[in-house]
């Protein structure tokens, strides 16, 4: 029997060679975008790091629990956490290369890209709110106006907002939480 896009993540679970073969040829785009978005003009062994992604979702097939929309956001996360890890590691290298004066530019440097991912991530969730509520949050952490601002410009309640802020953040953290869950491998 051959891996197809309905029987695919069985097979991998049951580590039949065939289903990583169709995993490597359906997401090698996805998975080389990720890794090449992370690491940027680094002197990162890509390859190496993309055969690190492929390695992990076989040796943990078994963790995963979904179909194949959510496969891909699966290995689009082990992806891009194994290509963090892989910049974290050409940075130290650096850092050791370049002598202790450099490690701080580095680490802000770092810090800049994982803050850039976490902002993506909290965009993607906030796609999950609806419109009003996407506005507030828009204006309040990414426009830093305060809530009477907010109130004032969506012509609301300063009360309404200080609720919709607060419900958003609960919805916003389950999402999170749970696309974290996946991620986690």
């Amino acid at each position: 029997m051959k891996s197809t896009e309905k029987n695919f993540i069985r097979r991998l679970k049951r580590r039949k060679e065939d289903a990583i073969e169709y995993v490597i040829d359906a997401y090698m785009p996805f998975v080389k975008s990720v890794v090449y978005k992370v690491l940027g003009p680094t002197e990162a062994d890509y390859d190496e790091c993309i055969s690190d992604v492929f390695l992990s979702v076989w040796e943990r097939a078994d963790q995963f629990e979904g179909n194949p929309a959510e496969f891909k956001k699966w290995i689009c996360m082990v992806a891009k956490y194994k290509a963090i890890d892989e910049y974290r590691r050409v940075m130290k290298r650096k850092g050791r290369e370049h002598g202790m004066e450099d490690i701080s530019f580095i680490r802000d440097h770092q810090d800049v890209l994982l803050e850039k991912e976490e902002q993506e991530e909290l965009l993607v969730a906030m796609s999950q709110l609806n419109e009003m509520d996407r506005d507030i949050f828009t204006m309040k952490y990414f426009l830093d106006m305060s809530n009477g601002e907010i109130a004032e410009s969506l012509h609301v309640t300063k009360a309404s907002v200080d609720n919709r802020l607060y419900r958003g953040k609960k919805k916003l953290s389950a999402v999170l939480q749970n696309e974290w869950k996946e991620e986690c491998i």
